[in-house]
């Protein structure tokens, strides 16, 4: 057996194979035993039909294509091996033949990762506008604690103010028509942090229990419905009930509902400031590091093929495509709208970005020996069962499904920690605007 390697341009690296037929008669024979197990021929027992017959049963390129997938993984695998080839790709056949005499050639294409000529990566020096929480953080948040607490008082005896929550009945219309999911019985609506249409919440003030009437909104230009941007409606509302926050008070009471461990309420500020600060430092590292990134990327050569980048394009064009159906959009005719090619320099110039991050990042971990742990991925896989609140053997559970995720929570392990080691070695100059 002969294997050629023929390093292209652009990454690409050929590979001409030949095997002699000693080799492939012995993996023949062996393929037609173990599809004689897995099929089942008409007169014959499982496992028993004779080659000849199994042939024209399955047919001979069938069985070729089993000597194929039982050789060809281990001779990639050597010769990525003796090579020391460094992989984006795996390894697809462009083509095979099988002679008379039954010897096999193969050609076969894979894609190396881009050579990253990195400079020094320690001491970058960077000015970073600082991101500082404002004097009443505190007092703030307590205020949204308080509205997350308060009580609600079924009011009869007034008509709705700018700070009440309403139950309602609504169905809306556009041009005569009523509008696909535009109606609605029974719905909670705070009048005082509504995220409906402009304009909405704002007419159903000063409006009495029981009362039946219309209203007139302007769908927003922006809109993400192509069908309603801009268009004028009308809304027909019926006030089914009207009911008045009571705001606890800013007390030890309040310490104790937000957290029982807390038993005062300079125990809850103290918690708050220290959230804060938490996310203050959080945001700053982010914006430092950003920066150092920016830095790497305009200071290191990577010459990356046009294959990969369009690979990455694909695969923002499906994250964006998921975005814009999950709002309610028409990714097609927003395509339309906006224009591919509009489209696609943008994503193109965004899939640049995130593979030279991620090339930089891995030859940082090569350079660094960074390595993940048992531990880093337990730590990671507690996260995620806090943020979709599940137990930690359902996310497991999934991992075990799909080991893409796996692998996922393996980058992000190894980001974060060359990202620290960016951080811990840069000098970042926090500036004030």
């Amino acid at each position: 057996m002969t294997v050629t390697v023929e390093k292209l341009e652009n990454n690409q690296v050929k590979l001409n194979i030949e095997i002699e037929p000693s080799v492939t008669n012995w993996e023949y024979d062996k393929a037609c035993k173990r599809l004689a197990q897995r099929v089942n021929v008409p007169g014959f027992r499982q496992g028993k039909a004779p080659k000849n017959i199994l042939e024209k049963y399955v047919g001979i390129a069938a069985l070729q294509k089993e000597v194929l997938d039982n050789l060809l993984p281990t001779i990639f695998q050597n010769t990525i091996n003796e090579n020391n080839f460094d992989l984006v790709t795996a390894p697809n056949v462009e083509s095979y033949e099988f002679a008379d005499d039954n010897s096999l050639k193969v050609t076969a294409m894979f894609e190396l990762r881009p050579e990253v000529n990195l400079g020094e990566y320690k001491g970058i020096e960077a000015e970073v506008e600082e991101f500082k929480n404002p004097d009443d953080v505190v007092e703030n948040e307590l205020k949204i604690l308080q509205e997350r607490f308060a009580s609600l008082k079924d009011i009869t005896d007034r008509k709705t103010t700018n700070t009440d929550i309403v139950m309602i009945d609504f169905d809306g219309y556009v041009d005569g028509e009523e509008i696909k999911g535009g109606s609605a019985k029974n719905y909670m609506l705070d009048l005082g942090h509504s995220n409906f249409i402009p304009g909405f919440a704002e007419q159903l003030v000063d409006k009495s229990l029981n009362e039946e009437f219309k209203i007139n909104v302007k769908f927003p230009d922006e809109y993400h419905d192509e069908k309603l941007k801009g268009k004028d409606a009308e809304f027909n509302i019926k006030i089914n009930g009207i009911k008045e926050k009571e705001l606890p008070e800013i007390n030890d009471d309040l310490a104790k509902r937000v957290n029982t461990s807390l038993l005062t309420l300079d125990a809850l500020k103290e918690d708050i400031q220290k959230y804060a600060d938490n996310n203050a430092k959080a945001q700053n590292d982010k914006r430092a590091a950003d920066k150092i990134y920016e830095t790497l990327m305009e200071k290191t050569d990577i010459d990356i093929q046009e294959t990969m980048i369009n690979r990455e394009i694909q695969a923002l064009m499906g994250e964006f495509k998921q975005r814009v159906n999950m709002q309610g959009g028409n990714f097609d005719e927003m395509l339309e709208k906006e224009g591919h090619q509009k489209i696609y320099d943008q994503l193109k110039e965004e899939a640049v970005k995130r593979i030279k991050t991620s090339l930089i990042v891995g030859k940082i971990a090569q350079e660094e020996k960074v390595s993940v742990t048992q531990e880093d991925i337990q730590n990671k896989i507690a996260q995620m069962a806090q943020i979709y609140r599940t137990t930690t053997e359902n996310i497991v559970s999934e991992i075990q499904k799909n080991m893409n995720i796996l692998q996922s929570l393996n980058q992000q392990v190894i980001s974060e920690k060359v990202t620290k080691i960016l951080l811990d070695n840069a000098k970042i100059n926090y500036i004030n605007k």
